[in-house]
């Protein structure tokens, strides 16, 4: 049986929440339960710094009045409620088969409680390529305790185990992210010479991701990856999606430039009185 090796396997790692998905799971089970207030909710714990980005949502099912009566149920009920962009299905279709001779094993790492993005991509990406928040629930079904939250550094962690798991060296990995929350990941990737992928316009994340893709249809994200990784040139991508039934109506290359100015503050000079 032939192992994993760093030659010619790719380790694929992205985010869930506006990256597979169009809306962030808190607010998908907010709405669903009739919550008011999740935004701003999130807002006054990022102002704090009282956890980690993107682990917003765990301490709220933790300790918040209103998010104390979520169970099990409404997480997966949530999950299906859950808006995924166009082609999720395919682009996980199109990294199990490979491209070229290269392997890309597909995982997803999430803030977001486990059973709501495994309700949300089921029989897309199995249950085990997986990571989000888990939880323990009480006898009574209410949320006992956080044991894990893929967050900030949370997420280095499970990167540095799948690398671990499927014998792939950090230059081999590719990270895709839409936020605040996937900086310190894609920090990390980028240091060990991996590949980071935005697809947000967050400035943020634009200065550290090494290439930006923008696109309601998820497997947009291939493109950097057949360009820059396996160095596909234009018309043998544009034949690779036409083979999948879709063809490329716009692909406009820009690189954006983010330009603030000091404007300095004019004062008025008061001429001398003409003495006659």
């Amino acid at each position: 049986m032939k192992t994993a090796n760093s030659n010619n396997t790719y380790l694929i790692a992205s985010d869930f929440d506006q990256t597979l998905s169009f809306n962030d799971s808190g607010f998908v089970l907010s709405e669903m339960l009739g919550i008011s207030g999740f935004e701003e909710k999130v807002a006054g714990l990022s102002k704090i710094h009282l956890v980690q980005q993107g682990a917003e949502l765990a301490y709220l099912l933790r300790h918040d009045p209103e998010f104390r009566g979520v169970r099990r149920e409404d997480l997966v009920a949530a999950g299906r409620r859950v808006r995924l962009k166009k082609n999720v299905e395919l682009l996980a279709e199109v990294f199990g088969e490979g491209l070229a001779d290269s392997r890309f094993p597909f995982y997803v790492i999430s803030a977001s409680p486990v059973d709501v993005v495994r309700s949300a991509l089921a029989g897309i990406v199995p249950p085990d390529h997986i990571f989000g928040t888990e939880l323990e629930f009480a006898a009574n079904g209410e949320i006992s305790a956080i044991t894990r939250v893929p967050a900030g550094y949370g997420k280095v962690t499970v990167l540095q185990e799948l690398e671990a798991r499927l014998h792939v060296s950090p230059d081999h990995t590719i990270y895709i992210g839409d936020g605040s929350s996937d900086q310190h990941v894609m920090q990390h990737v980028n240091s060990r010479d991996g590949h980071t992928i935005a697809v947000s316009e967050s400035k943020a994340i634009g200065r550290i991701a090494q290439r930006t893709v923008l696109s309601d249809n998820a497997l947009s994200v291939v493109v950097p990856i057949l360009e820059d990784i396996l160095k596909w040139e234009a018309p043998r991508i544009r034949d690779l999606f036409a083979s999948y039934g879709l063809a490329m109506q716009e692909w406009d290359k820009i690189r954006t430039d983010w330009l603030t100015f000091h404007e300095p503050e004019l004062i008025a000079v008061q001429e001398p009185a003409l003495v006659g």
